[in-house]
């Protein structure tokens, strides 16, 4: 608990609230405590997925722990802050939404990045949003700097918006948008190789937020 609560963070995380609702019966969240995720589960909530992955460390051993006493559907679901998406990412994130018992917490560490990405897959795969207004999921609000290195992300969507708008393509059209990630039009390490962040951003999001 000394680890997670200062070697992790938690300590700042208890000062203030980043869980928003996606969806009816999704939220999204930054890494829950074992208090909140009994809380969690006295709501009903079903799964958690945890987006850091499994990597050993004291958050996901208390996780662990507090969703079996619970009775929680734990998945561990890895998603990076400062590369571009992978194809794997993606299509594995289509997969999980469609197997995964809701209600549904997502969360990784902070709340801002990596959530950001997969709230915006879920509203578009799941809820048939644009992709441009599901792309809102990524923004300043829950902490989320596109200025700084996590602003690859962006970089990776914006390269499917320009792409589909050049061509005609709907913004709602799943298919259409699968099909350019798995193309050679798709390529992830050239995306984050072009990317440069402002000097501010990247020293607010490595420095100051130390973003995971």
């Amino acid at each position: 608990m000394r680890e997670f609560l200062f070697a992790d963070h938690g300590f700042v995380r208890a000062c203030y609230d980043n869980t928003h609702e996606i969806a009816p019966g999704v939220f999204r969240s930054f890494q829950p405590s074992p208090e909140a995720l009994g809380r969690w589960a006295k709501r009903g909530l079903k799964t958690v997925v945890n987006l850091r992955g499994a990597n050993p460390c004291a958050a996901l051993f208390l996780e662990e722990e507090a969703c079996a006493r619970h009775g929680l559907r734990l998945e561990n679901f890895r998603v990076f802050s400062r590369e571009a998406p992978s194809k794997e990412i993606i299509l594995g994130a289509r997969a999980l939404f469609d197997r995964i018992e809701r209600p549904a917490l997502f969360h990784c560490k902070s709340g801002a990045d990596r959530v950001g990405v997969i709230a915006a897959l879920y509203l578009f795969f799941k809820e048939k949003r644009p992709l441009d207004e599901a792309l809102k999921q990524l923004s300043l609000r829950y902490g989320h700097v596109k200025h700084g290195k996590t602003g690859v992300i962006d970089a990776a969507f914006e390269r499917y918006l320009a792409h589909a708008r050049a061509k005609g393509i709907s913004l709602v059209d799943v298919e259409a948008f699968l099909a350019f990630v798995q193309s050679d039009a798709y390529d992830p390490a050239a995306i984050k190789r072009d990317f440069m962040g402002s000097w501010w951003g990247n020293f607010l999001t490595e420095r100051i937020l130390r973003r995971e």
